[in-house]
């Protein structure tokens, strides 16, 4: 072994290492760019490409990577910021960006803090829009304020690569003794509300109950004037039924050939129903033979047809 090492030279040994070394320099230059970033890359200082997702090589001592950029959407919740709105309301807005990195060069070499840029443009455009609007106006128009913001950002942060995707406003605080008054506002509407659908409700139940009545009333006279009609249709329906039973009992009296004796019960008969009745005076013949005569006189007239 020691003859070996003998052997080989010194410069030999210098050159191994010397080219162990730079292969180890050339292997660390692969570098693999992983899903949703980008690395910008410069040459000497300047820009010379952005590496997109897979593997590449970088050059060593030409080549460095400037800045490795995230093209994830990503989100910055920005610290509330004092606005003074149209009726001189000051009041605390906080705001949430949404956007991405549509650029990586832009991003890059656009502008220095780009975050920082992005919170103070969003301030700035914050306070100019509601500017223009009171306080009313302000609680109620989020969706329009957000999207005023967005476009007004959106352009603004082309030049740096940025993409705006949405801004909302987090929340709108307003002074104290105005949300107080808001409350107070708020109840007495709410109260105001309540008393309105209370007065309807008793108005509805009243209406309601004198329709009740009505059609109760009506049910019941309706009811009443069948009532009489039916009664009035079985009296005429009886006297018709008693007529008939008359005219029958004539009939058979006519067709029996009824003699004196039958006639003069008959007649006796008849004035003992007489008697039955409420009468308080009842006129009796004084000759009761009149009586057997009328009878006489009934039995011809029901066997003058026959002659």
């Amino acid at each position: 072994m020691n003859l070996i090492l003998s052997t080989i030279s010194p410069g030999l040994i210098v050159l191994i290492v010397v080219i162990v070394v730079l292969l180890l320099i050339a292997a660390s230059g692969f570098r693999v760019v992983p899903q949703a970033q980008a690395y910008v890359i410069e040459r000497l200082g300047a820009y010379y490409k952005t590496w997109n997702t897979g593997l590449h090589y970088l050059v060593p001592f030409f080549h460095r990577i400037s800045k490795k950029v995230n093209l994830k959407e990503q989100v910055f919740d920005f610290d509330p910021q004092p606005v003074i709105t149209k009726d001189n309301v000051t009041m605390q807005i906080d705001t949430v960006v949404f956007f991405t990195i549509a650029d990586p060069k832009l991003y890059t070499y656009g502008v220095d803090k780009p975050i920082f840029a992005i919170d103070k443009l969003t301030a700035t455009t914050l306070r100019n829009i509601i500017g223009d609007m009171d306080l009313d106006e302000t609680l109620t128009s989020r969706d329009v304020i957000n999207s005023r913001i967005r476009t007004i950002i959106d352009d603004a942060t082309d030049p740096w690569g940025i993409k705006v995707n949405r801004v909302e406003l987090k929340n709108i605080l307003p002074p104290s003794d105005i949300r107080d008054a808001m409350e107070k506002q708020m109840r007495a509407e709410r109260e105001r509300r309540e008393a309105i659908l209370r007065a309807e409700g008793e108005k509805r139940a009243k209406i309601l109950q004198a329709e009740g009545y009505k059609e109760s009333a009506i049910l019941e006279a309706e009811g009443f004037k069948e009532a009489a009609i039916l009664k009035a249709n079985g009296e005429a329906e009886a006297i018709v039924k008693i007529q008939e039973a008359t005219a029958k009992g004539i009939e058979l009296i006519r067709k029996s050939n009824a003699d004196e004796a039958v006639l003069t019960l008959k007649a006796y008969e008849a004035l003992a129903e007489m008697s039955k009745g409420q009468a308080t005076k009842i006129i009796v013949p004084s000759n009761l033979s009149a009586v057997a005569g009328l009878a006489t006189s009934l039995a011809e007239i029901v066997k003058e047809p026959k002659k």
